[in-house]
């Protein structure tokens, strides 16, 4: 035979374990990004209107506070505090374990940082005994699942100068006239932007100051949304339910 015209066997596939491999190997790496990148969440609820509306997909940066044993799944506790640990900047729109169930996610804009004196006056927020700015756009509408509300939308300007909107219904409701909360070392303090209608840190019972530990990332941009009018088996209607105009929309 002539050594010069052997042929070189061809390896043989590793069938299913190699699948397997890589199937492992790829929900790895999904799990290092979601753990120290970036992390999907959608909006179920309408807290953070007109920020926000229910349907939004958006990512949340994992690594703009540092990492907490909340940053990994199912928040395994393997060890205490934050590691490159660093504050919220006021007003940033963060997503955080709730204090007194930490299977639950919640997203809100961070108003007060450890040692701030927070208040609402007649729906106005006060941050160390000074009204924050609030100025009137004009009117608007709020859908969700319920009948459409009208509301009043308002541009507020935090001490530092971050800008962002709000929407309220009333200045007289039970959310409106608050007593003074003091923010404690290692906490934040959270609200939602539809002011009237969100459970944030003004309901102590319930929410309450934000340990910092509890934070999971910083939200960053709108990947995708949809309306809801829609369902999911009705592919004809899929690209009037998307709201084109919020993808890739940075949060601010």
């Amino acid at each position: 035979m002539d050594p010069m015209n052997t042929a070189i066997p061809k390896k043989k596939s590793g069938g299913w374990g190699e699948s397997i491999r890589t199937i492992l190997y790829a929900a790895l790496i999904a799990i290092g990004i979601r753990t120290v990148a970036f992390e999907p969440f959608n909006i179920p609820s309408g807290s953070m209107i007109p920020t926000l509306l229910v349907g939004d997909y958006l990512f949340v940066s994992k690594y703009s506070y540092g990492y907490s044993r909340h940053s990994m799944p199912f928040s395994p506790n393997l060890f205490q505090g934050r590691i490159w640990g660093a504050l919220p900047a006021r007003g940033d729109v963060a997503v955080f374990k709730l204090p007194r169930d930490t299977s639950q996610d919640y997203i809100k804009r961070i108003i007060g940082l450890p040692g701030d004196r927070i208040q609402v006056i007649r729906g106005v927020l006060h941050v160390n005994g000074e009204a924050v700015r609030r100025e009137g756009i004009g009117p608007f509408v709020v859908e969700g699942d319920g009948p459409r509300v009208s509301v009043r939308l308002y541009r507020e300007t935090l001490p530092g100068g971050r800008v962002h909107q709000i929407v309220e219904q009333t200045d007289d409701g039970p959310l409106d006239n608050t007593q003074e909360f003091v923010v404690p070392a290692g906490h934040v303090f959270a609200m939602g932007d539809n002011r009237d209608n969100s459970l944030d840190s003004r309901v102590l019972s319930a929410v309450g100051p934000i340990p910092i530990d509890n934070l999971v990332g910083r939200a960053e941009f709108i990947f995708f949304s949809v309306d809801g009018s829609s369902a999911i088996w009705e592919v004809w209607n899929w690209p009037f339910a998307i709201r084109w105009s919020r993808l890739l929309t940075a949060v601010r």
